[in-house]
């Protein structure tokens, strides 16, 4: 079998590529827990082959098998470029991304901008598919908007090209993340190709997975949100749909879980930078934990000292008899 001709995830439960959340540690964690895969955060292909630092660090994947590289942008040369050095550092799977909806993404007529035009889209598809010798997938939306919902089309143009699989998103680019994502809609894409296929949005437990592929046709799910602040959930999603159980960390573990992130977030990205990238997750563990109360969330966000954040990230799942506090949700790519 040809190397694009394989289907890197074709069953089970993977971690979204989430902007600004799903970096290496997250991703190492959430794998070695079983994530079926994990996907980077969204790597802008022409900084990343301009040689942009940030844009290194986000296609990082030492330790992460398979390590899969989400890519985004609208020129196919630099997507192309993109790719090739992705492949060179070690990426196992190119993801491309036309589904982001951030302004900042479409604004540059990259992410879901690409849906409105599909003979440019496949262009870029094309170039991407042409870079490189591992396979190539795509991540969609349902369509720019309601009454262009054309998923199944790009989903055939990739499919032609050789792609490997196709994520789709259940909302329209016009939706962000308002409303539900509209599962059964993602059902016209599984009736137009025949390689995987793969559900996103809104899935946060067994049994919305497991709801998902039943009214979508896919064959696994991709989740987000729901994982930030709780790497293992992904795994036992992905054991829940291959028909096992597997129990939830304790909280110790859980404490020790968050502290591995948070220690390599420093590591990553040295201190500063370090401290800053870890807010979002920090918050999210200790919301998701309920253990501590506002003034000590606040040391927990605020302090630069990882001892400090370590016995805080205990404390916080020691007592999560409290109520989780309400967070705001990360943005997928």
């Amino acid at each position: 079998m040809a190397a694009h001709d394989a289907a890197p995830h074709a069953q089970g439960a993977l971690l979204a590529p989430l902007s600004g959340v799903t970096d290496l540690h997250m991703r190492r964690i959430a794998r070695r827990l079983g994530a079926t895969a994990t996907v980077s955060e969204m790597v802008a292909a022409e900084d990343f082959a301009r040689g942009t630092e940030e844009a290194r660090l986000r296609a990082e994947g030492e330790g992460v098998l398979p390590h899969v590289v989400q890519l985004a942008g609208c020129d196919p040369r630099w997507m192309a470029e993109g790719a090739r050095l992705a492949e060179a550092n070690g990426a196992d799977v190119i993801d491309v991304n036309m589904g982001c909806p951030a302004k900042a993404v479409t604004g540059g007529q990259a992410g879901s901008a690409l849906m409105r035009d599909l003979d440019h889209a496949e262009r870029l598809l094309a170039a991407v598919r042409g870079a490189v010798s591992v396979p190539v997938t795509v991540k969609m939306r349902l369509g720019w908007d309601d009454a262009t919902r054309n998923a199944p089309d790009l989903a055939r143009r990739a499919e032609r090209l050789g792609y490997a699989a196709v994520t789709v998103h259940g909302r329209t680019r016009q939706q962000f993340y308002t409303g539900r994502a509209d599962w059964a809609a993602i059902r016209a894409v599984r009736e137009a190709v025949a390689i995987p296929l793969v559900a996103n949005g809104d899935v946060a437990s067994l049994a919305d997975a497991q709801a998902c592929l039943a009214a979508s046709g896919a064959d696994a799910v991709m989740i987000g949100r729901a994982a930030v602040g709780r790497p293992w959930l992904v795994a036992a999603i992905a054991a829940g749909l291959a028909g096992e159980t597997l129990a939830e960390p304790d909280a110790a573990a859980r404490a020790e879980l968050a502290a591995e992130h948070y220690d390599g977030l420093i590591a990553l990205y040295g201190a500063r930078m370090g401290v800053r990238h870890a807010r979002k997750h920090l918050a999210a563990y200790a919301d998701h934990a309920g253990g501590l109360g506002p003034d000590e969330r606040i040391r927990l966000l605020t302090t630069t000292d990882p001892a400090e954040a370590a016995r805080l990230l205990r404390r916080a799942f020691e007592g999560r008899s409290a109520q989780p506090a309400a967070r705001p949700e990360p943005r997928a790519a």
